[in-house]
């Protein structure tokens, strides 16, 4: 029988196939970073959150609240279609819907300001080898 191999300070792994016990977002961060690791997956969640934020205008201008919907589908569609076909994890939704939605938004943002790929590397999450895209650069 072998021991599980030592886990890094500070990085936060699935155990057992479950997140860790996480107590603030501070802590929930570094996980929620962990699990999107791969390009692909961000941007899958760049393009889904995108199209929930276009689905929630046209249901606000329209009065229609099934665009809504249409937006849950498009957001939460497409980010698990990169955590279970890319990442091949379980999203952190299912365990921390709340913290998940904030790293969510927190981690758009970055995407927006072409932070994101930096800040996987800081936290020691960047993919090895990574892609990088025009949108990974600093605007001059």
């Amino acid at each position: 029988m072998t021991s599980p191999s030592p886990r890094p300070a500070g990085r936060p792994t699935l155990e057992g196939g479950r997140a860790p016990r996480i107590h603030s977002f501070e802590e929930f961060w570094p996980f929620y970073v962990s699990q999107h690791r791969r390009h692909g997956t961000r941007v899958l969640h760049f393009a889904g959150t995108t199209l929930g934020f276009l689905f929630l205008a046209r249901a606000v201008t329209s009065g229609r609240p099934v665009f809504l919907l249409w937006g849950l589908v498009a957001a939460y569609g497409l980010a698990w279609i990169g955590h279970f076909f890319i990442e091949k994890n379980r999203p952190a939704t299912f365990q921390y819907p709340l913290w998940s939605f904030l790293g969510d938004m927190k981690m758009y943002a970055l995407m927006w300001r072409r932070k994101m790929t930096a800040e996987a590397e800081r936290l020691g999450f960047g993919e090895r080898g990574e892609a990088r895209t025009v949108a990974d650069h600093p605007a001059s």
